[in-house]
C-alpha cells in the first residue's frame, strides 16, 4: 500500500467561506481517513468485503446522522459539516461513504423525521454510534426509478402488521441491526417500517459478483409474513413523498461525496504526472496532461461552489429537491469523467490496485445509478424548469 499523501485543492480559496468548525470537522475527518481507511481499503475491495472494524470510528468522526440534534445521539452539526464529512469518507471510498449515508440520511434521517419520540430515543444513539447498523428498503427488484409501484406490503392483523415482500440492492442489508421498510397498506398508502433483524420471516441475503463498490455490504432484504410490531410504524409522514424526503438528505451528501473521489483521482494524477519521466520529461510537462489536469481542477471547483451553496440553502431551509438533484448529477458525472481521464494519464499502472483510480472508477458507476440515475435526475431539472413531467 502506497503511503496517503492526499493534498485536497482549493483553487478559489473556499476554505474561507468555511467557518473554523466545518475545518475542524473536515480535518478530522480526513485525518481518519488517511490512517483507518487509506491502509487497509483496497485489500478490503479486492476481497470484497466490508471493513467492520472501521464502525466505531466512522461513528466517533462523526459518520453517523452528524446532523441529528445531540439530544438523541447526534453531534448537531449543520449541513455543511454533514457534507465535508461525507467528501472527506468517499475521498477514502464511496462504498465506506454509502454505509455512512445509508445510515445517516436513510435510517436516522426517517426515524427523526418521521418518527415519535418513544423511536427516536430507543434508535437514534445506537445508530449514531454505530451500535446499530441499519439499511433503507426502498428499491424492488420490478421497481427501481419508479418507486411508486412497489409490492411490498403489509396488512393490519390487529395487534400487529404483517408484513410481505422483497427489497433488493440494499447497501448494509447483510449485517443491519433494522431496517426503514418502505411498504403499502391494504389502502396503497406508503408508510415506513422498522423492522429489526430477529424478526420471524426476515432474511438478508447477501449480493455476491459485484464489479463496483466491493467494499461495501450490498443485499436483499426478504419478508415472508413478517410480524411487525404497531409501535414499529413511522407515525408522522407516509405517502411517496417520505422515502423521496430522505433521498433529498442521501443526494446532498452524494453530491459532496462525490467531490471526494474526483480529488482524489485529481491529486493522484497530478502527483504521477510531476514523477513520470516520458520523452526526457515529465508527462505534466506536455500539453495533453495539463489540458486533462486544468480541466480536472476546474470542474472540481465548479462542484466545490455548487456543493457549498446549496449547502447553505439546506441550513436555510430553502434548497429544493430539484437543486439537489442538480447538484447529484453533475457531480457524479463530473467524479467519473475526471477518474476515467486520471486512469489514463496513469497509463497500465492505472488499473491496478497500487492506486485508487481505478477503484474509485469502479464505484462511481454504482453511484450514477443508485438514488435517482443521471438520467432521471437529468428529467427532475427539466421538469423543473419546463413544468412537464417527461418520465413517461
Amino acid at each position: 500500500m502506497r503511503p496517503d499523501l492526499f493534498q485536497s485543492p482549493d483553487y478559489y480559496l473556499l476554505d474561507e467561506l468555511l467557518s473554523d468548525e466545518h475545518k475542524m470537522v473536515r480535518d478530522a475527518a480526513r485525518a481518519w481517513v488517511k490512517k483507518e481507511v487509506s491502509p487497509i481499503i483496497e485489500d478490503f475491495a479486492q476481497r470484497a468485503e466490508f471493513p467492520k472494524q472501521i464502525v466505531k470510528g466512522l461513528g466517533e468522526i462523526g459518520g453517523f446522522g452528524p446532523y441529528i440534534p445531540v439530544e438523541y445521539g447526534g453531534a448537531g452539526l449543520d449541513q455543511i459539516s454533514y457534507g465535508l464529512i461525507m467528501q472527506e469518507i468517499e475521498r477514502g471510498d464511496s462504498g465506506v461513504r454509502s454505509t455512512s449515508s445509508v445510515q445517516s440520511s436513510l435510517v436516522m434521517y426517517p426515524i427523526w423525521k418521521y418518527g415519535n419520540e418513544e423511536q427516536r430515543m430507543k434508535y437514534l444513539p445506537k445508530l449514531a454510534t454505530g451500535e446499530f447498523i441499519g439499511c433503507f428498503g426502498l428499491t424492488e427488484p420490478d421497481f427501481g426509478s419508479n418507486p411508486g409501484g412497489m409490492v411490498t406490503n403489509f396488512k393490519d392483523m390487529g395487534d400487529h402488521y404483517l408484513l410481505n415482500g422483497a427489497k433488493m440492492w440494499i447497501s448494509n442489508a447483510p449485517f443491519a441491526d433494522i431496517a426503514v421498510v418502505w411498504a403499502k397498506n391494504e389502502e396503497g398508502r406508503i408508510h415506513g417500517l422498522i423492522v429489526e433483524r430477529g424478526m420471524e420471516g426476515f432474511s438478508t441475503p447477501e449480493t455476491h459478483n459485484k464489479w463496483s463498490l466491493r467494499a461495501s455490504a450490498t443485499g436483499e432484504l426478504i419478508f415472508d409474513n413478517v410480524k411487525v410490531p404497531k409501535e414499529n410504524l413511522l407515525p408522522n409522514k407516509s405517502g411517496l413523498g417520505a422515502p423521496l424526503g430522505c433521498l433529498d438528505s442521501a443526494r446532498y451528501g452524494i453530491a459532496w461525496g462525490a467531490i471526494g473521489a474526483a480529488m482524489d483521482c485529481y491529486d493522484t494524477a497530478l502527483r504521477y504526472s510531476k514523477e513520470r519521466i516520458q520523452f526526457d520529461k515529465p508527462i505534466g510537462a506536455t500539453q495533453l496532461q495539463q489540458k486533462k489536469l486544468a480541466e480536472m481542477i476546474t470542474e472540481i471547483t465548479k462542484a466545490q461552489l455548487l456543493t457549498w451553496r446549496l449547502g447553505v440553502l439546506r441550513n436555510e431551509g430553502k434548497a429544493t429537491t430539484a437543486q439537489i438533484s442538480m447538484a447529484k448529477r453533475n457531480n457524479v458525472d463530473m467524479a467519473l469523467t475526471i477518474a476515467r481521464d486520471a486512469r489514463q494519464m496513469l497509463g497500465g499502472m492505472g488499473i491496478t490496485g497500487e492506486y485508487s483510480i481505478m477503484r474509485h472508477m469502479m464505484n462511481l458507476e454504482s453511484v450514477v445509478t443508485y438514488e435517482g440515475t443521471h438520467d432521471i435526475h437529468l428529467l427532475i431539472t427539466g421538469m423543473d424548469v419546463t413544468g412537464f413531467p417527461a418520465f413517461k
